[in-house]
Protein backbone atom coordinates (compact mmCIF):
# COMPACT_ATOMS: atom_id res chain seq x y z
CA UNK A 1 0.00 0.00 0.00
CA UNK A 2 1.46 3.42 -1.08
CA UNK A 3 2.17 5.87 1.80
CA UNK A 4 2.36 9.18 1.30
CA UNK A 5 1.65 13.15 3.64
CA UNK A 6 -1.42 15.21 3.42
CA UNK A 7 -2.19 18.65 5.13
CA UNK A 8 -4.74 18.87 7.57
CA UNK A 9 -5.32 22.46 9.37
CA UNK A 10 -1.51 23.22 7.89
CA UNK A 11 -0.31 20.03 10.37
CA UNK A 12 1.50 17.07 8.33
CA UNK A 13 -0.29 13.65 8.70
CA UNK A 14 0.80 9.80 6.92
CA UNK A 15 -2.04 8.55 4.92
CA UNK A 16 -2.59 6.10 2.46
CA UNK A 17 -3.85 5.38 -0.82
CA UNK A 18 -7.63 4.50 -0.94
CA UNK A 19 -7.94 6.25 2.37
CA UNK A 20 -10.67 8.74 2.86
CA UNK A 21 -9.95 12.12 4.29
CA UNK A 22 -12.74 11.49 7.14
CA UNK A 23 -10.76 8.47 8.03
CA UNK A 24 -7.15 9.93 8.32
CA UNK A 25 -9.22 12.57 10.50
CA UNK A 26 -10.67 10.26 12.95
CA UNK A 27 -7.10 8.14 13.17
CA UNK A 28 -5.66 11.07 14.16
CA UNK A 29 -8.10 12.71 16.53
CA UNK A 30 -8.88 15.60 14.25
CA UNK A 31 -12.60 16.23 14.80
CA UNK A 32 -15.37 16.33 11.68
CA UNK A 33 -18.72 16.26 12.47
CA UNK A 34 -20.31 12.94 10.24
CA UNK A 35 -23.74 11.65 10.90
CA UNK A 36 -24.09 9.20 8.49
CA UNK A 37 -20.87 7.99 8.03
CA UNK A 38 -20.48 4.02 9.31
CA UNK A 39 -17.12 1.74 8.52
CA UNK A 40 -19.99 -1.00 7.28
CA UNK A 41 -21.48 1.21 4.88
CA UNK A 42 -20.34 2.74 1.70
CA UNK A 43 -20.09 6.73 2.40
CA UNK A 44 -23.31 8.35 0.89
CA UNK A 45 -22.98 12.42 1.52
CA UNK A 46 -26.50 12.31 3.22
CA UNK A 47 -25.69 14.39 6.06
CA UNK A 48 -23.52 16.71 4.51
CA UNK A 49 -21.92 17.81 8.17
CA UNK A 50 -18.65 16.32 7.23
CA UNK A 51 -17.94 19.13 4.77
CA UNK A 52 -14.59 20.27 3.86
CA UNK A 53 -12.30 22.92 2.04
CA UNK A 54 -9.74 21.33 -0.05
CA UNK A 55 -6.80 24.13 -1.43
CA UNK A 56 -7.36 24.82 -5.20
CA UNK A 57 -10.84 23.31 -5.47
CA UNK A 58 -13.68 25.82 -5.73
CA UNK A 59 -16.49 23.59 -3.71
CA UNK A 60 -16.81 22.45 -0.57
CA UNK A 61 -16.18 18.27 -0.47
CA UNK A 62 -18.04 15.37 2.12
CA UNK A 63 -14.45 14.40 3.61
CA UNK A 64 -16.57 10.76 4.03
CA UNK A 65 -16.28 10.19 0.42
CA UNK A 66 -13.21 12.46 -0.72
CA UNK A 67 -9.93 10.33 -1.11
CA UNK A 68 -6.65 11.41 -0.35
CA UNK A 69 -3.83 12.45 -2.87
CA UNK A 70 -0.64 13.33 -2.23
CA UNK A 71 0.21 16.59 -0.60
CA UNK A 72 -3.32 17.71 -0.39
CA UNK A 73 -4.31 20.39 2.35
CA UNK A 74 -6.98 20.20 3.43
CA UNK A 75 -8.72 22.47 6.31
CA UNK A 76 -11.92 21.34 8.70
CA UNK A 77 -12.75 24.50 10.81
CA UNK A 78 -12.98 27.50 8.03
CA UNK A 79 -16.15 30.30 8.22
CA UNK A 80 -17.57 28.86 5.17
CA UNK A 81 -17.58 25.32 6.52
CA UNK A 82 -19.30 27.05 9.94
CA UNK A 83 -21.81 28.79 8.02
CA UNK A 84 -23.08 25.59 5.89
CA UNK A 85 -23.02 23.47 8.97
CA UNK A 86 -25.09 25.87 10.22
CA UNK A 87 -27.41 25.65 6.92
CA UNK A 88 -27.23 21.43 6.83
CA UNK A 89 -28.10 21.76 10.52
CA UNK A 90 -31.30 23.45 9.57
CA UNK A 91 -32.24 21.02 6.98
CA UNK A 92 -31.96 17.98 9.06
CA UNK A 93 -33.59 19.39 11.94
CA UNK A 94 -36.94 20.39 9.53
CA UNK A 95 -37.01 16.19 9.15
CA UNK A 96 -36.05 15.37 12.66
CA UNK A 97 -38.31 16.37 15.46
CA UNK A 98 -36.08 17.52 18.15
CA UNK A 99 -37.69 16.21 21.44
CA UNK A 100 -34.23 15.16 22.89
CA UNK A 101 -35.11 15.10 26.65
CA UNK A 102 -37.57 11.85 26.20
CA UNK A 103 -35.37 10.55 23.39
CA UNK A 104 -33.81 6.61 24.06
CA UNK A 105 -30.80 8.07 22.36
CA UNK A 106 -30.24 11.15 24.27
CA UNK A 107 -27.40 10.14 26.12
CA UNK A 108 -26.13 8.68 23.42
CA UNK A 109 -26.73 10.93 20.16
CA UNK A 110 -24.12 12.56 17.79
CA UNK A 111 -26.54 15.07 16.45
CA UNK A 112 -27.37 16.37 19.98
CA UNK A 113 -23.82 16.39 20.53
CA UNK A 114 -23.22 18.69 17.78
CA UNK A 115 -25.86 20.73 18.63
CA UNK A 116 -25.07 21.18 22.05
CA UNK A 117 -21.05 21.79 20.59
CA UNK A 118 -21.96 24.49 18.49
CA UNK A 119 -24.91 25.85 20.50
CA UNK A 120 -27.03 25.40 17.53
CA UNK A 121 -30.81 26.70 18.23
CA UNK A 122 -33.16 26.12 14.96
CA UNK A 123 -34.33 29.52 13.44
CA UNK A 124 -37.69 27.43 12.30
CA UNK A 125 -36.83 28.57 8.85
CA UNK A 126 -37.75 25.51 7.29
CA UNK A 127 -40.69 23.88 8.87
CA UNK A 128 -40.79 20.94 10.00
CA UNK A 129 -41.97 17.81 7.21
CA UNK A 130 -42.47 14.95 9.80
CA UNK A 131 -44.90 15.80 12.13
CA UNK A 132 -48.01 13.33 12.46
CA UNK A 133 -46.12 10.37 11.37
CA UNK A 134 -47.45 6.92 12.15
CA UNK A 135 -45.05 5.33 14.49
CA UNK A 136 -44.20 1.29 13.77
CA UNK A 137 -43.40 -1.67 16.06
CA UNK A 138 -41.55 -4.94 14.16
CA UNK A 139 -42.96 -8.05 15.69
CA UNK A 140 -41.89 -7.92 19.36
CA UNK A 141 -38.14 -6.83 18.27
CA UNK A 142 -37.63 -2.92 17.19
CA UNK A 143 -39.74 0.40 17.15
CA UNK A 144 -39.30 2.63 14.41
CA UNK A 145 -40.43 6.54 14.71
CA UNK A 146 -40.38 8.35 11.24
CA UNK A 147 -40.66 11.76 12.80
CA UNK A 148 -36.92 11.36 13.93
CA UNK A 149 -35.53 10.06 10.80
CA UNK A 150 -33.02 12.29 8.95
CA UNK A 151 -33.41 10.34 5.99
CA UNK A 152 -29.37 9.20 5.51
CA UNK A 153 -30.65 5.78 4.75
CA UNK A 154 -27.79 4.68 6.96
CA UNK A 155 -30.59 1.89 7.99
CA UNK A 156 -32.34 0.84 4.42
CA UNK A 157 -28.66 0.65 3.21
CA UNK A 158 -27.72 -2.20 6.00
CA UNK A 159 -31.34 -3.56 6.01
CA UNK A 160 -30.71 -4.24 1.99
CA UNK A 161 -27.41 -6.30 3.48
CA UNK A 162 -29.11 -7.63 5.87
CA UNK A 163 -32.07 -9.44 3.91
CA UNK A 164 -32.91 -10.04 0.77
CA UNK A 165 -33.25 -6.72 -1.10
CA UNK A 166 -34.17 -4.56 2.09
CA UNK A 167 -37.60 -4.63 4.86
CA UNK A 168 -36.59 -0.90 5.62
CA UNK A 169 -36.58 0.48 2.10
CA UNK A 170 -36.30 4.62 0.85
CA UNK A 171 -39.68 5.46 -0.98
CA UNK A 172 -41.10 8.73 -2.57
CA UNK A 173 -42.60 11.06 0.55
CA UNK A 174 -44.43 14.34 0.26
CA UNK A 175 -40.95 16.53 -0.35
CA UNK A 176 -37.82 13.83 -0.69
CA UNK A 177 -37.70 10.15 -0.42
CA UNK A 178 -38.55 8.50 3.01
CA UNK A 179 -38.08 5.15 4.81
CA UNK A 180 -40.56 3.20 5.52
CA UNK A 181 -41.00 -0.77 6.39
CA UNK A 182 -41.71 -2.47 3.40
CA UNK A 183 -45.25 -4.22 3.12
CA UNK A 184 -44.53 -6.51 0.04
CA UNK A 185 -45.38 -10.45 0.88
CA UNK A 186 -41.34 -11.38 0.24
CA UNK A 187 -39.79 -9.03 2.15
CA UNK A 188 -39.53 -9.19 6.21
CA UNK A 189 -37.50 -8.01 9.22
CA UNK A 190 -35.62 -10.42 10.53
CA UNK A 191 -35.15 -8.37 13.66
CA UNK A 192 -31.06 -8.68 13.55
CA UNK A 193 -31.24 -4.58 14.62
CA UNK A 194 -28.67 -3.50 12.71
CA UNK A 195 -30.73 -0.63 11.39
CA UNK A 196 -30.66 0.36 15.35
CA UNK A 197 -26.70 0.23 15.49
CA UNK A 198 -26.27 2.08 12.25
CA UNK A 199 -29.31 4.82 12.71
CA UNK A 200 -27.31 7.82 13.79
CA UNK A 201 -30.30 9.67 15.82
CA UNK A 202 -32.54 7.33 17.39
CA UNK A 203 -35.21 6.94 14.85
CA UNK A 204 -34.83 3.34 15.30
CA UNK A 205 -34.85 1.57 19.09
CA UNK A 206 -35.63 -1.93 20.36
CA UNK A 207 -39.16 -2.31 21.96
CA UNK A 208 -38.05 -1.80 25.60
CA UNK A 209 -39.46 -4.65 27.93
CA UNK A 210 -37.24 -3.24 31.42
CA UNK A 211 -40.36 -1.65 32.67
CA UNK A 212 -41.52 -4.51 33.11
CA UNK A 213 -38.66 -6.44 35.02
CA UNK A 214 -38.69 -3.12 36.85
CA UNK A 215 -42.14 -3.79 38.35
CA UNK A 216 -41.29 -7.64 38.88
CA UNK A 217 -38.61 -7.13 40.86
CA UNK A 218 -40.60 -5.40 43.32
CA UNK A 219 -43.30 -8.21 43.20
CA UNK A 220 -42.46 -10.23 46.21
CA UNK A 221 -44.62 -13.38 44.66
CA UNK A 222 -42.32 -14.21 41.97
CA UNK A 223 -38.76 -14.84 41.95
CA UNK A 224 -37.13 -13.26 39.27
CA UNK A 225 -34.06 -14.93 37.84
CA UNK A 226 -31.23 -13.44 35.36
CA UNK A 227 -29.08 -14.86 32.72
CA UNK A 228 -26.88 -13.04 30.62
CA UNK A 229 -24.92 -13.98 27.39
CA UNK A 230 -21.16 -14.23 26.97
CA UNK A 231 -21.74 -11.19 25.29
CA UNK A 232 -22.16 -8.64 27.72
CA UNK A 233 -19.43 -8.94 29.48
CA UNK A 234 -17.21 -7.55 27.50
CA UNK A 235 -19.58 -4.23 26.22
CA UNK A 236 -21.91 -2.98 28.82
CA UNK A 237 -18.87 -1.42 30.80
CA UNK A 238 -19.02 1.05 28.01
CA UNK A 239 -22.46 2.73 29.13
CA UNK A 240 -20.02 3.35 32.20
CA UNK A 241 -17.29 4.74 30.68
CA UNK A 242 -15.11 1.63 30.88
CA UNK A 243 -13.41 0.84 27.92
CA UNK A 244 -14.26 -1.61 25.23
CA UNK A 245 -13.66 -5.33 25.77
CA UNK A 246 -12.94 -5.12 29.23
CA UNK A 247 -13.83 -8.00 31.23
CA UNK A 248 -17.08 -7.31 33.82
CA UNK A 249 -18.79 -10.67 34.51
CA UNK A 250 -17.93 -10.50 38.34
CA UNK A 251 -19.69 -7.08 38.35
CA UNK A 252 -22.60 -8.35 36.61
CA UNK A 253 -23.48 -10.94 39.42
CA UNK A 254 -22.80 -8.02 41.68
CA UNK A 255 -25.06 -5.70 40.02
CA UNK A 256 -28.05 -7.69 39.54
CA UNK A 257 -28.08 -8.91 43.16
CA UNK A 258 -28.18 -5.21 44.13
CA UNK A 259 -31.34 -4.86 41.55
CA UNK A 260 -32.54 -7.72 43.64
CA UNK A 261 -32.06 -10.73 41.69
CA UNK A 262 -33.51 -13.76 43.37
CA UNK A 263 -30.84 -15.80 41.13
CA UNK A 264 -28.03 -14.88 38.58
CA UNK A 265 -27.02 -17.59 36.08
CA UNK A 266 -24.37 -16.99 33.53
CA UNK A 267 -25.97 -18.50 29.91
CA UNK A 268 -22.19 -19.53 29.30
CA UNK A 269 -22.95 -22.22 31.23
CA UNK A 270 -25.73 -23.40 28.57
CA UNK A 271 -23.32 -22.71 25.50
CA UNK A 272 -21.85 -25.40 26.87
CA UNK A 273 -25.03 -27.93 27.21
CA UNK A 274 -25.70 -26.42 23.03
CA UNK A 275 -21.50 -27.63 22.14
CA UNK A 276 -22.46 -30.59 23.92
CA UNK A 277 -25.31 -31.06 21.90
CA UNK A 278 -24.37 -29.78 18.43
CA UNK A 279 -21.15 -31.79 18.96
CA UNK A 280 -23.13 -35.13 18.79
CA UNK A 281 -25.08 -33.69 15.97
CA UNK A 282 -22.01 -33.28 14.29
CA UNK A 283 -20.31 -36.65 14.95
CA UNK A 284 -23.26 -38.70 14.02
CA UNK A 285 -23.60 -36.91 10.66
CA UNK A 286 -19.68 -37.83 10.01
CA UNK A 287 -20.08 -41.26 11.01
CA UNK A 288 -23.23 -41.96 8.95
CA UNK A 289 -21.00 -40.57 6.24
CA UNK A 290 -23.26 -37.51 5.85
CA UNK A 291 -21.15 -34.95 4.18
CA UNK A 292 -24.24 -32.02 3.81
CA UNK A 293 -23.80 -28.91 5.91
CA UNK A 294 -24.43 -28.50 9.15
CA UNK A 295 -25.90 -24.96 10.30
CA UNK A 296 -25.77 -23.75 13.81
CA UNK A 297 -29.06 -22.20 14.99
CA UNK A 298 -28.23 -19.89 18.41
CA UNK A 299 -28.41 -16.89 16.07
CA UNK A 300 -31.96 -16.32 16.31
CA UNK A 301 -31.85 -13.46 13.23
CA UNK A 302 -30.13 -16.05 11.05
CA UNK A 303 -32.95 -18.53 11.34
CA UNK A 304 -35.54 -15.96 10.93
CA UNK A 305 -33.39 -15.46 7.75
CA UNK A 306 -33.39 -19.11 6.57
CA UNK A 307 -37.21 -20.11 7.64
CA UNK A 308 -38.35 -16.90 5.61
CA UNK A 309 -35.79 -16.16 2.80
CA UNK A 310 -33.71 -19.29 2.16
CA UNK A 311 -36.07 -22.76 3.34
CA UNK A 312 -34.22 -25.04 1.21
CA UNK A 313 -31.55 -24.98 4.09
CA UNK A 314 -34.10 -25.46 7.15
CA UNK A 315 -33.30 -28.79 6.82
CA UNK A 316 -29.19 -28.59 7.30
CA UNK A 317 -29.84 -26.10 10.40
CA UNK A 318 -28.92 -27.95 13.71
CA UNK A 319 -31.40 -29.11 16.22
CA UNK A 320 -30.28 -27.84 19.12
CA UNK A 321 -31.83 -25.02 20.85
CA UNK A 322 -30.14 -21.79 21.97
CA UNK A 323 -28.13 -21.61 24.82
CA UNK A 324 -30.73 -18.98 26.81
CA UNK A 325 -33.94 -21.36 25.53
CA UNK A 326 -31.67 -23.99 26.87
CA UNK A 327 -30.92 -22.47 30.35
CA UNK A 328 -34.65 -21.19 30.45
CA UNK A 329 -36.00 -24.81 29.84
CA UNK A 330 -33.18 -26.00 32.40
CA UNK A 331 -34.12 -23.57 35.30
CA UNK A 332 -37.86 -23.57 35.56
CA UNK A 333 -37.64 -27.50 35.38
CA UNK A 334 -33.75 -28.71 36.91
CA UNK A 335 -32.81 -26.41 38.84
CA UNK A 336 -36.72 -25.47 39.83
CA UNK A 337 -37.14 -29.15 41.05
CA UNK A 338 -33.75 -28.97 43.21
CA UNK A 339 -35.03 -25.76 44.79
CA UNK A 340 -38.71 -27.15 45.66
CA UNK A 341 -40.07 -24.00 43.58
CA UNK A 342 -43.21 -24.21 41.32
CA UNK A 343 -41.84 -23.13 37.52
CA UNK A 344 -45.02 -20.87 37.21
CA UNK A 345 -43.70 -19.02 40.40
CA UNK A 346 -40.18 -17.93 38.17
CA UNK A 347 -40.00 -15.42 36.29
CA UNK A 348 -36.71 -15.55 33.52
CA UNK A 349 -35.30 -12.72 32.34
CA UNK A 350 -32.35 -12.88 29.69
CA UNK A 351 -29.47 -9.68 29.32
CA UNK A 352 -28.66 -10.40 25.54
CA UNK A 353 -26.66 -8.24 23.08
CA UNK A 354 -29.76 -9.26 20.48
CA UNK A 355 -32.86 -7.36 19.63
CA UNK A 356 -33.94 -11.47 17.94
CA UNK A 357 -33.70 -12.54 21.58
CA UNK A 358 -37.17 -10.74 21.92
CA UNK A 359 -38.45 -12.37 18.99
CA UNK A 360 -37.27 -15.62 19.54
CA UNK A 361 -38.64 -16.36 22.69
CA UNK A 362 -42.29 -15.84 21.19
CA UNK A 363 -41.74 -19.17 19.08
CA UNK A 364 -44.58 -21.74 20.15
CA UNK A 365 -42.21 -24.59 19.04
CA UNK A 366 -40.04 -23.69 21.96
CA UNK A 367 -42.35 -24.01 25.27
CA UNK A 368 -42.04 -26.80 27.24
CA UNK A 369 -45.47 -28.57 28.79
CA UNK A 370 -46.73 -25.25 27.88
CA UNK A 371 -44.66 -23.02 29.30
CA UNK A 372 -42.35 -20.70 28.02
CA UNK A 373 -38.54 -21.14 29.11
CA UNK A 374 -37.62 -17.35 29.24
CA UNK A 375 -40.25 -14.61 29.84
CA UNK A 376 -38.46 -11.29 29.26
CA UNK A 377 -35.50 -10.16 27.31
CA UNK A 378 -33.98 -6.88 27.63
CA UNK A 379 -30.90 -6.09 25.35
CA UNK A 380 -27.55 -4.31 26.78
CA UNK A 381 -28.90 -1.00 26.52
CA UNK A 382 -31.73 -2.05 28.65
CA UNK A 383 -29.62 -3.61 31.20
CA UNK A 384 -27.84 -0.17 31.47
CA UNK A 385 -30.78 2.19 32.40
CA UNK A 386 -32.27 -0.15 34.71
CA UNK A 387 -28.96 0.43 36.35
CA UNK A 388 -28.81 3.01 35.69
CA UNK A 389 -32.16 4.18 37.03
CA UNK A 390 -31.40 2.00 39.86
CA UNK A 391 -28.17 4.70 40.77
CA UNK A 392 -25.92 1.57 40.36
CA UNK A 393 -22.79 2.62 38.90
CA UNK A 394 -21.03 -0.61 37.21
CA UNK A 395 -17.76 1.12 36.82
CA UNK A 396 -17.74 1.18 40.96
CA UNK A 397 -19.37 -1.79 42.04
CA UNK A 398 -17.39 -4.37 43.30
CA UNK A 399 -16.91 -7.55 42.11
CA UNK A 400 -18.52 -11.44 43.53
CA UNK A 401 -18.29 -14.79 42.08
CA UNK A 402 -21.44 -16.45 41.52
CA UNK A 403 -23.40 -17.95 44.42
CA UNK A 404 -24.72 -21.11 42.29
CA UNK A 405 -24.42 -24.63 43.81
CA UNK A 406 -25.31 -25.91 40.26
CA UNK A 407 -25.12 -24.55 37.10
CA UNK A 408 -22.93 -22.12 38.12
CA UNK A 409 -19.62 -22.93 36.69
CA UNK A 410 -19.20 -22.05 32.93
CA UNK A 411 -16.34 -22.87 30.26
CA UNK A 412 -13.84 -20.13 28.52
CA UNK A 413 -15.32 -22.44 25.46
CA UNK A 414 -19.03 -21.07 26.48
CA UNK A 415 -17.80 -17.59 26.67
CA UNK A 416 -16.47 -16.96 23.38
CA UNK A 417 -19.27 -17.70 22.18
CA UNK A 418 -20.01 -14.05 21.41
CA UNK A 419 -17.34 -13.43 19.04
CA UNK A 420 -17.81 -14.61 15.34
CA UNK A 421 -15.98 -17.80 15.30
CA UNK A 422 -16.49 -19.08 19.00
CA UNK A 423 -18.98 -21.35 18.74
CA UNK A 424 -17.36 -23.12 16.13
CA UNK A 425 -13.90 -23.35 18.01
CA UNK A 426 -15.55 -24.26 21.48
CA UNK A 427 -17.61 -27.40 19.01
CA UNK A 428 -13.98 -28.43 17.29
CA UNK A 429 -13.06 -28.52 20.67
CA UNK A 430 -15.37 -30.81 22.07
CA UNK A 431 -15.64 -32.68 19.16
CA UNK A 432 -12.43 -33.82 18.30
CA UNK A 433 -12.25 -35.20 22.05
CA UNK A 434 -15.20 -37.45 21.69
CA UNK A 435 -13.79 -38.63 18.66
CA UNK A 436 -10.14 -39.49 19.55
CA UNK A 437 -10.46 -39.36 23.18
CA UNK A 438 -7.91 -36.50 23.56
CA UNK A 439 -7.55 -32.83 23.76
CA UNK A 440 -6.28 -30.42 20.94
CA UNK A 441 -2.83 -29.31 22.07
CA UNK A 442 -3.50 -26.01 21.09
CA UNK A 443 -7.52 -25.03 21.99
CA UNK A 444 -7.25 -21.64 19.74
CA UNK A 445 -7.36 -21.51 16.04
CA UNK A 446 -6.05 -18.19 14.98
CA UNK A 447 -7.75 -18.13 11.57
CA UNK A 448 -11.31 -18.10 13.05
CA UNK A 449 -10.26 -15.10 15.63
CA UNK A 450 -9.13 -13.08 12.78
CA UNK A 451 -12.09 -10.70 11.96
CA UNK A 452 -13.19 -11.25 8.92
CA UNK A 453 -16.59 -11.84 7.64
CA UNK A 454 -16.07 -15.21 6.43
CA UNK A 455 -13.34 -17.82 7.99
CA UNK A 456 -12.59 -21.17 6.93
CA UNK A 457 -10.82 -24.16 8.67
CA UNK A 458 -10.32 -27.55 7.69
CA UNK A 459 -9.13 -29.94 10.40
CA UNK A 460 -7.51 -33.73 10.18
CA UNK A 461 -9.56 -35.75 13.15
CA UNK A 462 -8.72 -39.63 12.93
CA UNK A 463 -7.73 -39.39 9.32
CA UNK A 464 -10.89 -37.28 8.33
CA UNK A 465 -10.60 -33.86 6.22
CA UNK A 466 -13.46 -31.56 7.78
CA UNK A 467 -14.27 -28.27 6.55
CA UNK A 468 -15.68 -25.78 8.56
CA UNK A 469 -16.65 -21.91 8.20
CA UNK A 470 -17.55 -19.22 10.48
CA UNK A 471 -19.23 -16.59 8.83
CA UNK A 472 -21.02 -13.69 9.80
CA UNK A 473 -22.60 -11.02 8.59
CA UNK A 474 -25.91 -11.40 6.20
CA UNK A 475 -24.33 -9.86 3.04
CA UNK A 476 -21.26 -12.76 3.83
CA UNK A 477 -23.55 -15.08 4.50
CA UNK A 478 -25.45 -15.24 0.90
CA UNK A 479 -21.90 -15.71 -0.30
CA UNK A 480 -21.78 -18.99 1.81
CA UNK A 481 -25.11 -20.22 0.47
CA UNK A 482 -24.23 -19.50 -3.47
CA UNK A 483 -21.02 -21.71 -2.32
CA UNK A 484 -22.61 -24.00 -1.05
CA UNK A 485 -25.59 -24.46 -3.51
CA UNK A 486 -22.84 -25.02 -6.29
CA UNK A 487 -21.41 -27.49 -3.86
CA UNK A 488 -23.46 -29.20 -1.33
CA UNK A 489 -20.61 -30.97 0.39
CA UNK A 490 -18.11 -28.48 0.47
CA UNK A 491 -18.74 -27.74 4.51
CA UNK A 492 -19.01 -29.70 7.23
CA UNK A 493 -20.15 -27.13 9.73
CA UNK A 494 -20.96 -23.54 9.38
CA UNK A 495 -21.40 -21.08 12.27
CA UNK A 496 -23.32 -18.54 11.51
CA UNK A 497 -24.33 -14.92 13.22
CA UNK A 498 -26.07 -12.23 11.69
CA UNK A 499 -24.42 -9.03 13.10
CA UNK A 500 -21.11 -8.05 11.66
CA UNK A 501 -18.49 -9.36 14.19
CA UNK A 502 -21.08 -11.63 15.61
CA UNK A 503 -22.77 -11.00 19.17
CA UNK A 504 -20.29 -8.64 20.19
CA UNK A 505 -21.93 -6.15 18.06
CA UNK A 506 -25.68 -7.66 18.13
CA UNK A 507 -28.53 -5.04 17.48
CA UNK A 508 -28.77 -4.14 21.65
CA UNK A 509 -25.32 -3.68 22.05
CA UNK A 510 -23.76 -0.50 23.34
CA UNK A 511 -23.01 2.69 20.35
CA UNK A 512 -21.59 3.41 18.48
CA UNK A 513 -20.23 0.38 17.19
CA UNK A 514 -17.28 0.47 14.78
CA UNK A 515 -14.92 -2.54 13.73
CA UNK A 516 -12.23 -1.08 16.21
CA UNK A 517 -15.16 -1.59 18.88
CA UNK A 518 -15.74 -5.07 17.87
CA UNK A 519 -12.34 -6.55 17.85
CA UNK A 520 -12.04 -4.86 21.43
CA UNK A 521 -15.23 -7.00 22.44
CA UNK A 522 -13.86 -9.88 20.52
CA UNK A 523 -10.59 -10.48 22.19
CA UNK A 524 -12.09 -9.21 25.48
CA UNK A 525 -13.64 -12.42 25.31
CA UNK A 526 -10.89 -14.49 24.08
CA UNK A 527 -8.69 -13.20 27.14
CA UNK A 528 -11.99 -14.31 29.51
CA UNK A 529 -11.09 -17.96 27.67
CA UNK A 530 -7.66 -18.33 28.68
CA UNK A 531 -7.74 -16.95 31.85
CA UNK A 532 -10.79 -19.71 32.89
CA UNK A 533 -9.72 -22.90 34.32
CA UNK A 534 -12.51 -24.93 32.40
CA UNK A 535 -12.04 -24.37 28.51
CA UNK A 536 -13.78 -27.44 26.95
CA UNK A 537 -17.71 -27.81 27.46
CA UNK A 538 -17.46 -31.70 28.20
CA UNK A 539 -15.28 -30.98 31.17
CA UNK A 540 -17.36 -28.31 32.85
CA UNK A 541 -17.99 -30.43 36.85
CA UNK A 542 -21.60 -28.75 36.21
CA UNK A 543 -21.85 -30.28 32.92
CA UNK A 544 -20.71 -33.72 34.07
CA UNK A 545 -23.24 -33.61 36.75
CA UNK A 546 -26.30 -32.09 34.84
CA UNK A 547 -26.01 -35.11 32.35
CA UNK A 548 -25.61 -37.78 35.19
CA UNK A 549 -28.39 -36.72 37.21
CA UNK A 550 -30.84 -35.13 34.11
CA UNK A 551 -29.68 -35.13 30.92
CA UNK A 552 -29.48 -38.64 30.99
CA UNK A 553 -32.48 -39.59 29.75
CA UNK A 554 -33.29 -39.53 26.01
CA UNK A 555 -36.62 -37.74 26.38
CA UNK A 556 -35.58 -35.05 29.04
CA UNK A 557 -32.77 -33.98 26.68
CA UNK A 558 -34.96 -34.01 23.21
CA UNK A 559 -37.13 -31.67 25.08
CA UNK A 560 -34.68 -29.63 26.83
CA UNK A 561 -32.15 -29.26 24.38
CA UNK A 562 -33.92 -29.59 21.28
CA UNK A 563 -36.66 -27.79 19.20
CA UNK A 564 -37.92 -27.83 15.19
CA UNK A 565 -38.17 -25.12 12.47
CA UNK A 566 -40.58 -24.48 9.76
CA UNK A 567 -40.84 -22.12 6.70
CA UNK A 568 -42.03 -18.68 8.16
CA UNK A 569 -44.60 -16.22 6.81
CA UNK A 570 -44.37 -12.54 7.18
CA UNK A 571 -43.84 -11.25 10.39
CA UNK A 572 -46.38 -8.89 11.87
CA UNK A 573 -45.83 -5.03 11.80
CA UNK A 574 -47.90 -2.85 14.46
CA UNK A 575 -49.04 0.92 13.74
CA UNK A 576 -48.45 2.29 17.14
CA UNK A 577 -50.20 5.48 18.45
Amino acid sequence: MIEFNIFINGQEYKAKEGDKVLEVAKKFDIYIPALCYHCDLIPHESCRLCMVEVEGDKNLRASCSLLVKPGMRVHTNTPLIEQTLKINLELIFAQHEGKCETCKRKTNCKLLELVQEKHFVASGKYSNRKSNHPKYQFGPSISFDPSKCINCENCSEICAMQTNGGYLRPREGKYNFEVSPSLAHDHDCIYCGQCIAHCPVGALSEAEDYPKVQKLLKNNNKKVVFQFAPAIRTSIGEEFGMAPGEVVTRKIFSALKKLGAYKVFDTSFAADVTIMEESEELIQKVLNGDNEVMFSSCCPAWVKYVEFYEPSFIKNLTSVRSPQIILGGLIKNYWAKKERIKPKDIVVVSIMPCTAKKFEITRRELKIDGINPVDFIITTREFAKLLKESDINLKEIENIESDMEIMGTFTGAGEIFGASGGVLEAAIRTTYSKLTGKSLENLEFKQIHEFRGIKELELSINGKKLSFAAVSGIENVKEILRRIKDNPTRYNCVEVMACPGGCISGGGQPLPTDNEIRKARSNGLYQADRDNKHRESHKNPDIIKLYDEFLCKKEIRHKICHTSFKKRNKGKLSVLK
